[in-house]
């Protein structure tokens, strides 16, 4: 393959059965590949609030599925179901690409009982909740391809897990490329290319996040190379907020307490507050980035209260950042999620806990370092 500038995603991790419980790689991208040649039908899913690596990663997949078979003569289809709610830009993404969107509360399609599962950019049963009962009697016939440090190993025993990639459509470039038998991601179809530079970005938060390395920008210029236009992707994720959002950061802005002796900033937005300003719960991505740039803030949390059939619940996203002028590390927001039920990387992590709002935030600040 022409990706041979970056390092083996599965070099060490071509693993036995008896590993399976554990959250490590059990198969190759080339295994997955002739995995997916082997199935007739293939769902994608991936986490419920898709963001640009879950669109991005399981659209490309999906699509380099249908093309490989329309070249092969193969009877092989993918199509992906997500769980709302979605980002504004998502129909941008997903184009003419077979897919459903599952509301609250709703039931699954009945109609389609695939011969493949494929989740992309999640392995956590909390991030597949909307999914779980579908899911529950079909996991011999699913696999996962993600880049979280944590997941349940249970949902599938075919699992390539690279935690050192920034985003799931790294791997997923690398099986793209082998299903459609080209040496590079710069010889991919740009319809492919577009929503794998999506999810590049958006998880590197258009490159400037400390997962940003020398694969994430070999990988980026090869899809450039395709015809990505850049400043239209980035117009589209970023230049086309509502106003609703603007009102919704301004609610976020004014709630932020600051917790001195954690160095950490948290803010809090109620669904009075979704209601107040008419936004939705797709309109706080990035919120939890902006005090950052607080020279004293090492630690920024964001928990959003939200309500489900069960009740009433929080999501909360944690960031970190190191302190360059006094040398120290950054906070493992990983960690601190762990103790939560949560979990994702050492800089970006995430939980959901079924308690109210300023309960979940004092038990956020008890478990800081």
């Amino acid at each position: 393959m022409g990706m041979t500038a970056t390092p083996s995603l599965t070099k060490d991790t071509a693993l036995s059965p008896t590993t399976s419980q554990e959250w490590i790689s059990t198969t190759t991208a080339n295994e997955i590949a002739d995995w997916i040649r082997e199935q007739n039908s293939i769902l994608l899913l991936t986490h419920a609030k898709p963001d640009g690596d879950a669109l991005g990663s399981s659209i490309a997949l999906a699509r380099a599925i249908n093309i490989a078979s329309e070249t092969s003569g193969a009877a092989c289809k993918a199509e992906c179901w997500y769980a709302a709610p979605m980002p504004s830009w998502a129909k941008t993404i997903i184009g003419n690409t077979k897919a459903k969107t599952i509301e609250d509360n709703q039931p699954m399609p009945g109609a389609f009982d695939p011969e493949g599962i494929l989740i992309t950019d999640t392995g956590s049963w909390n991030q597949l909740a909307p999914f779980a009962e579908f899911l529950k009697t079909r996991l011999d016939r699913t696999t996962i391809i993600d880049h979280h440090l944590q997941g349940d190993a249970e949902i599938a025993t075919r699992r390539l897990i690279d935690s050192s990639a920034a985003a799931a459509v790294q791997p997923v470039a690398e099986i793209c490329c082998i299903l459609l038998g080209v040496d590079s991601p710069a010889d991919l179809p740009v319809e492919i290319a577009m929503p794998l530079y999506v999810g590049l970005a958006t998880d590197t938060g258009w490159f400037k996040h400390s997962n940003v390395d020398g694969r994430v920008m070999r990988l980026a210029g090869q899809l450039l190379d395709t015809g990505v236009n850049h400043t239209s992707i980035f117009a589209m994720l970023y230049q086309r907020d509502r106003t609703s959002r603007f009102k919704l950061m301004a609610r976020a802005l004014e709630s932020m307490e600051i917790i001195k002796e954690k160095n950490a900033a948290i803010m809090t937005v109620t669904l009075q507050d979704f209601k107040d300003t008419k936004a939705g719960p797709g309109e706080t991505g990035g919120f939890v980035d902006l005090p950052q740039s607080v020279a004293a803030i090492r630690v920024v949390a964001i928990l959003t209260e939200q309500k489900d059939a069960d009740g009433v619940f929080t999501k909360i996203s944690l960031r970190s950042k190191p302190d360059e002028w006094e040398g120290k590390p950054a906070v493992d927001v990983n960690a601190v999620c762990n103790t939560l039920g949560g979990g994702g990387h050492a800089r970006a992590s995430g939980a959901k806990i079924r308690k109210p709002l300023e309960e979940a935030k004092q038990m956020l600040i008890a478990a800081l370092p």
